[in-house]
């Protein structure tokens, strides 16, 4: 089996934990967690970052390792001119026909069915790349809605 990157999440201090779609990841060996702004980043050469408005990720994107952004939509935007000030990392999206199954009450998304939720993006992504996907969406309470909604087959 291919080794890859660990997976780096930089979740904001005032991501709500308890409503949080990554929770149960934590542990798992790869996902590597910082938290915005007290944490130092790593260094993240060899790393993309998944945001909405790049181009699509494709197989040849396999060997990088993911850099996530964890947040609400109101801090994202900060977040992001932060990592653009200490890394300069290439940006990809996902698909634009993949629905988030994440009961949305924020009226500040620009496309509350297009913006994924974390664990979501991070679903699509592995699949797109060829990655396990099996421990991904444990955790998630949406599971089942999510891989119906998108056509997954239940592989996880």
């Amino acid at each position: 089996m291919q080794s890859f990157p660990p997976t780096v999440i930089l979740r904001h201090h005032k991501e709500n934990l308890k409503k949080c779609s990554l929770r149960g990841l934590e542990g798992v060996e790869d996902f590597h967690f910082y938290t915005y702004p007290k944490s130092i980043l790593p260094s993240l050469a060899g790393y993309t970052m998944l945001t909405l408005e790049a181009p699509v990720l494709s197989l040849e994107d396999a060997g990088q390792g993911l850099f996530i952004l964890d947040s609400t939509w109101r801090y994202a935007e900060k977040m992001l001119k932060f990592v653009e000030r200490h890394a300069d990392l290439p940006k990809r999206s996902l698909p634009p026909h993949f629905r988030t199954a994440y009961p949305r009450r924020q009226e500040d998304c620009v496309d509350p069915a297009r913006g994924l939720a974390s664990i979501e993006a991070i679903y699509v992504a592995y699949t797109l790349l060829g990655r396990d996907t099996t421990q991904v969406l444990n955790h998630y309470h949406w599971k089942e809605d999510f891989l119906k909604i998108n056509g997954f087959e239940k592989k996880s």
